[in-house]
């Protein structure tokens, strides 16, 4: 029954995604993408709203009908999923502009020269949204700064995976399928279907190059990527998804992964698949 919530989002999606991306079109909601052409901006709204009104008819009569449509843990997940989507909101709305900085670094030093950075406040929100998601998950310090830091720094992982078309889509399903299939599991299906729905349909959006998830969007769906992994991995698991997502976060903060994903024929040709020319 818990599927539902997946089933229920993707059908309201359906619905209402296409004309919520021509309006937001249509009415200056808008944004030039890495190839100069104007796109829906930003359609990570989009999903948090299709998510929402999925959830409250399921929310209701999970609790009044006593059905068992949501997984309790959903309460645990849905305000740090939500938290940095408004989160990614705030950055896309207030940090738009040419000079804003950008990286870890940039917001550093902005932060050091006093001057106002929304992606600092980004951070910082999601480090304290991350640290109340997993209070109370590890019987142990160690454990729980893992999941802290795998939650926290996959999020920032889709973050700057967000530089292409459909990009952030198509490897967080890779990652869901990887993580299904190999813990022969569809518990990430069940917890966090009511938001999964909307990321497949927009990514049909998205990859013709028709909207740009934005922050919003990137965050939304690194959140759901994180939560992921703690929920379907063993405590080994976690210790290696740690390692690999602190290493590729790393290298993208001194490294262009775009530039290194076109240099390789593989990788560029997944990246592109179902991209319009």
């Amino acid at each position: 029954m818990r599927l539902i919530g997946l089933a229920l989002s993707f059908v309201v999606a359906a619905a209402f995604v296409g004309p919520w991306i021509a309006d937001m079109r249509r009415t200056g909601l808008a944004r030039d993408n890495y190839r100069g052409r104007r796109v829906a901006f930003p359609a990570g709204a989009v999903l948090v709203a299709c998510s929402l009104i999925a959830l409250a008819p399921l929310a209701i009569l999970d609790d009044r009908a006593d059905l068992d449509l949501l997984d309790p843990d959903l309460r645990r997940w849905a305000l740090y999923v939500l938290g940095v989507a408004l989160l990614g909101l705030l950055d896309d709305a207030l940090g738009a502009n040419e000079s804003a900085p950008r990286g870890w670094r940039g917001h550093a030093r902005a932060i050091a020269a006093g001057r106002f950075s929304t992606g600092a406040i980004k951070a910082i929100g999601a480090l304290a949204l991350a640290a109340y998601a997993t209070s109370g998950l590890g019987d142990r310090d160690f454990a729980y700064i893992t999941d802290l830091l795998l939650l926290l720094l996959t999020t920032n992982l889709f973050n700057l995976l967000d530089l292409r078309p459909g990009r952030v889509e198509k490897v967080f399903v890779a990652l869901l399928a990887a993580l299904c299939v190999g813990a022969l599991t569809a518990e990430p299906l069940r917890l966090l279907g009511i938001f999964i729905g909307p990321v497949l349909v927009v990514a049909a959006y998205t990859l013709r190059e028709r909207a740009m998830l934005g922050d919003t969007g990137a965050n939304l769906v690194g959140a759901l990527a994180g939560v992921a992994l703690l929920v379907t991995l063993g405590e080994t698991g976690r210790y290696i998804a740690l390692g690999v997502v602190a290493a590729l976060n790393i290298y993208g903060e001194f490294r262009s992964i775009s530039k290194t994903i076109d240099g390789v024929p593989l990788l560029r040709s997944l990246d592109s698949l179902g991209r319009v020319d």
